[in-house]
């Protein structure tokens, strides 16, 4: 599939017609939003912005927002308009996160990541448990607790565990590296998450095991592309496992307050 034809399918199904658990989507004229129904913050998931109202439709969106009481992020993407709609954000007040660059795979097309034997240490996690071992682990590469992301983990698993599949590398009992997938059911995307890995257990081919075992899954239960956003570490490794560059992606936070 063309790299355009990749960018129109990914902002109709992730973008325009995505809808999350604990969220309400909204639709406008110009915006897709989703307001958060859980402690977590909202989100502007698509624009259709111009020259001529962009001003006008972020002031719009923070007013909104805020008389929910509720921090929003705005996910921007290189191709949005108006050109210069990053530039705009920041003067409305809103934070830049990292840049990540947005890789899509053809799983169908990524025959060594769908032949390649998975090792004995690569276990499926399936019970908060397995959570807490993971969560342990990202504390260790990070060097701090994200109990925001255990819940969330936790929830999604009990609740969709046939949409959210997370695996883990195992030394003895200890979790030493760790990646998740989510599998958007009506769409054609799973999307890729995590990858950390302690340091004494790098280059030991957990990392590629644990992108194999997800391509394997999404391909097994019939999703034909798979999506990360990247951070520019893992973009080029990424690449060379068969992933394609699309856009740049840039998270715009707005806290309320």
């Amino acid at each position: 599939m063309r790299k355009q034809d990749l960018l129109r399918l990914y902002d109709q199904e992730m973008r325009v017609e995505m809808t999350y658990p604990h969220v309400r989507r909204e639709e406008t004229e110009h915006i897709v939003r989703h307001v958060s129904l859980s402690d977590e913050p909202g989100t502007v998931l698509f624009s259709r912005l111009s020259e001529a109202n962009a001003e006008e439709l972020i002031a719009r969106e923070i007013e909104y927002f805020s008389s929910l009481q509720q921090s929003f992020e705005w996910k921007l993407f290189d191709y949005d308009q108006p050109a210069n709609l990053l530039e705009r954000l920041q003067a409305h007040g809103f934070t830049a996160g990292e840049e990540e660059a947005l890789l899509v795979m053809d799983v169908e097309q990524a025959e060594d990541m769908r032949s390649r034997s998975i090792p004995p240490e690569i276990r499926q996690i399936t019970n908060s448990a397995g959570i807490d071992d993971i969560m342990q682990l990202e504390e260790q590469v990070w060097g701090s607790a994200n109990p925001e992301l255990a819940a969330r983990l936790k929830k999604d698993l009990a609740e969709d565990p046939e949409h959210l599949l997370v695996y883990a590398a195992y030394s003895g009992d200890q979790a030493v590296s760790a990646a998740w997938m989510y599998l958007h059911e009506g769409t054609s995307f799973g999307s890729l998450w995590g990858g950390s890995t302690l340091p004494d257990f790098r280059n030991k081919g957990y990392y590629t095991a644990l992108v194999a075992v997800r391509v394997q899954a999404a391909y097994e239960r019939g999703y034909p592309l798979l999506m990360v956003d990247a951070s520019p570490m893992s973009r080029p490794i990424l690449e060379k496992k068969g992933f394609e560059f699309l856009a740049y992606t840039y998270p715009c936070f707005f806290e309320y307050k």
